[in-house]
């Protein structure tokens, strides 16, 4: 097995039946797999007639799906990628060659590997055909997502546009409980709920019920935040209030509304202090569990905000003229970001999906954890060794960091994080949707066990783990 780091403990594997990895086998994939299907027979219904060649690539992959569905169902073993000429082929199957056939089924092997085997394996059944090489399965959903949750989108942008407009708000930051540090809180914990949705695990949400996922009022916040179970925000900001005209970096996650937070936080910390002058945006090649932002994705979420019609059809309140001005003076300013370069993303804007090919750009759709990173990509560790701070968003990225691993829950974050430790100033913004955790005091696992047995997975809590450079 490639691991450059020898963990300590297991990982987690579907072969716990009480675990959420066989839960995520048996009922989450096949629903997302089946969604794929929909998805692509809607595509193929509006071609009728027009591109026999594009119809019938479009039906080889509905096969290939549907096949892949079936052997994970039988708990077939996992088959080498072919090779498509897009990178990160090679990691997987050298890992697969490696592993007796018992440990390397759907039901027998890693989670890690095997939902991101998963993704890679779905995109090449698209980026080894002619016609579907730059469509993103997900990105319907994705987009209606985030036309839902208009409510919470104008909030933010009211309140953000505002705090820009306080040239005072600065004044006394050092102050404990300043006005700029209450701001910051707010936008920090609507940056770190805002991955309350996640596709890939809302599988069955409906889009009314986002809106009680995406309560950002103040008074939502201070009742969210009793439900950080590790809460290293004051940290955080003392981190930040030390830093003048810094780089911050974003290692994200889901497309849509979590984005937008990514922005609104990015925003405030550019335009509300003097801490930090620019950010830059680390998005995924290819489409990545179900919502996870790709270039496009990127720029595609400020261009929306332009369009007055965009919110029109899931808006529960017609949009007033006040709030389409509120939008177009949010996104004329992101776009003023990124002509400045105040906004960056770490590849290209126009980058075509799939085109990743040096480790650093490719190392997120890897099945590799970050405590593997300084092995496999120095490269990329030193570039966000470059930054002041990196903010690590959603649970993937949390799993990957502590290497989904079965820690005893009061195992130090700084232990869990291996041989990535040390190396960058970190912080984790994770709600709990997976089993592993790290980080936590005394008490909460037993407590909470009792109390509210989903809590690792339900995403009602979350955790905020800060780790310092040495």
């Amino acid at each position: 097995m490639v691991q450059f780091f020898k963990l300590p403990v297991e990982r987690y594997s579907p072969k716990d039946k009480q675990s959420f990895s066989y839960t995520t086998v048996v009922k989450r994939w096949p629903v997302i797999l089946t969604s794929i299907v929909s998805t692509l027979s809607n595509e193929l219904h509006s071609l009728h007639g027009t591109n026999d060649a594009k119809i019938s690539e479009g039906k080889a992959i509905i096969a290939k799906i549907s096949a892949l569905k079936h052997d994970m169902g039988r708990n077939a073993v996992l088959d080498p990628i072919a090779d498509d000429g897009q990178g990160n082929v090679q990691c997987y199957n050298d890992e697969l060659a490696g592993l007796a056939d018992e440990d390397k089924r759907w039901f027998t092997m890693n989670w890690l590997f095997a939902e991101c085997y998963l993704y890679r394996r779905l995109r090449n059944y698209f980026a080894l055909t002619e016609h579907w090489r730059d469509f993103d399965p997900f990105f319907t959903s994705k987009a209606e997502t985030y036309k839902s949750s208009s409510g919470a989108i104008l909030h933010l942008a009211q309140a953000v546009n505002d705090m820009v407009d306080q040239k005072d708000l600065q004044r006394e930051f050092e102050r404990p409980g300043s006005p700029l540090e209450i701001a910051f809180m707010e936008m920090i914990q609507a940056d770190l709920w805002g991955n309350a949705t996640d596709l890939s695990l809302l599988v069955d949400l409906k889009y009314e019920d986002l809106q009680k996922l995406q309560a950002v009022g103040a008074k939502a916040q201070a009742e969210q935040a009793k439900m950080i179970l590790r809460n290293d925000l004051p940290k955080v900001w003392s981190l930040l209030k030390g830093m003048n005209n810094s780089r911050v970096d974003f290692v994200m996650d889901n497309a849509g509304f979590e984005l937008y937070t990514d922005f609104i936080l990015a925003d405030f910390l550019l335009s509300c202090t003097s801490f930090v002058s620019e950010v830059v945006f680390h998005p995924k090649a290819i489409p990545w569990f179900v919502s996870d932002v790709l270039p496009y994705d990127f720029t595609w979420a400020i261009d929306s905000l332009f369009d007055t019609s965009f919110f029109s059809k899931h808006a529960s309140i017609p949009l007033t003229t006040t709030d389409t001005e509120a939008l177009t003076t949010l996104a004329t300013r992101w776009k003023s970001h990124l002509t400045s370069g105040r906004f960056r993303l770490s590849v290209p804007l126009d980058t075509p999906l799939g085109d990743a090919q040096s480790m650093s750009a490719g190392f997120w759709t890897t099945q590799y954890s970050f405590q593997d990173m300084p092995e496999i990509a120095p490269g990329l560790v030193e570039e966000l060794a470059n930054s002041g701070l990196v903010f690590f968003k959603g649970d993937l990225n949390y799993r990957k960091l502590i290497g989904d691993a079965k820690w005893p829950t009061t195992t130090p974050f700084d232990e869990a994080l291996g041989p990535f430790r040390g190396k960058i100033n970190l912080v984790s913004l994770r709600t709990n949707k997976a089993d592993t955790i790290a980080g936590l005091p005394e008490g909460i696992e037993e407590k909470l066990d009792v109390e509210a047995s989903d809590w690792r997975v339900s995403g009602k809590y979350a955790v905020v783990s800060f780790s310092t450079k040495d």
